[in-house]
């Protein structure tokens, strides 16, 4: 059975590091953005939401990033320890810089779609200087966002935060969480992305988000099991490409397979069901458990958070995804 190992007696199980920001998610359902007049507002940024995910299901947890120095910025701090995240490396910008917005739209179900301003925001300008050794060392896990690579000095302090994790036996996390904003170029991307991959333990990610780093290397594959392979010549244990509603696969460095199903459910929306999916699959390494086991737990959750109006808000707790996995189980619904 493929198990990652995570290091014992640390403080904290998990840091996230990078995006923090403002979830907008449309009240008026199955209708354009345009049409849209009020909005609901909720902390969101991949990985914000993965760690939101993590402390539900009761883990230690804490972040590193920047916030803006207004309301906004304040809101999303207090949410943060709120929900019980350590937000002492959460550092208030004061260079003017803003909080990054993201619109939802939900015209149906299956058609949703986001809009974001990432001009001048708080969290790209996180630097090195903020990342500190002791604070790495202290955790079991530490998540980096493929956002964070974006533009510098967010880019340099993601890296830092990797090696001091290399550096202190810190398994590395890499959700490659592409948005189209604020990146320059294709050869960016992939040049970045490839950098951090190469460094990670664990890589997630959709796969057109995989496509970007090889499509540097000529015509596309688009081959889960060669893409896996690839990782697995650097540092990764563990690679996950998702695919939306066809659930995710699950590849291991000792050459095993996991195909993840998708749990049924009333969605409301789509966006929000990786970063459910990450988390509740993520808490379920940290346990120990098989790689199936932690595909079933994190498809769970996702069908729970895709049933709702928001993506932190609506993170479960064990027991209620454990619930859903036996209702599912027990009368197959």
């Amino acid at each position: 059975m493929t198990t990652i190992s995570f290091p014992d007696h640390r403080s904290l199980d998990f840091i996230g590091l990078g995006r923090l920001c403002i979830d907008l998610n449309a009240n008026e359902i199955h209708r354009p953005m345009e049409d849209t007049v009020t909005f609901t507002k909720y902390v969101g940024g991949s990985p914000a939401n993965i760690t939101i995910a993590m402390a539900k299901l009761g883990l230690r947890t804490g972040f590193i990033g920047r916030v803006s120095d207004d309301a906004h910025g304040r809101f999303i701090t207090r949410y943060l320890q709120d929900a019980g995240i350590d937000t002492q490396h959460v550092i208030v910008d004061r260079s003017g810089s803003v909080t990054g917005l993201t619109f939802t739209e939900i015209k149906s179900p299956t058609d949703c779609s986001i809009l974001m301003y990432r001009d001048n925001v708080a969290d790209l300008k996180l630097e090195p200087g903020d990342v500190s050794e002791d604070y790495i060392q202290s955790a079991r896990a530490l998540l980096i966002s493929g956002t964070a690579l974006a533009k510098s000095p967010s880019r340099e302090a993601a890296f830092k935060a990797m090696e001091l994790a290399i550096r202190h036996g810190v398994v590395i996390v890499f959700d490659i969480d592409y948005r189209p904003y604020t990146w320059t170029s294709a050869d960016e991307i992939g040049t970045y992305y490839r950098l951090a991959a190469e460094k990670s333990d664990i890589i997630i990610g959709g796969r057109e988000e995989f496509d970007l780093i090889e499509v540097l290397d000529g015509p596309l594959l688009q081959d889960d099991e060669a893409t896996a392979k690839q990782w697995f010549k650097h540092r990764a244990k563990l690679v996950v490409v998702k695919r939306g509603g066809d659930g995710s696969t699950a590849f291991s460095a000792d050459g095993e397979k996991h195909v993840g199903a998708v749990f049924p459910a009333q969605v409301v929306k789509t966006f929000g069901a990786g970063d459910s999916f990450a988390g509740a699959f993520i808490y379920g390494l940290m346990q120990g458990w098989s790689i199936d086991r932690c595909q079933q737990f994190g498809s769970a959750s996702a069908s729970i958070v895709v049933s709702s109006h928001s993506c932190s808000d609506a993170m479960p707790t064990a027991s209620q995804i454990q619930e859903r996995i036996d209702r599912f189980v027990q009368q197959g619904i």
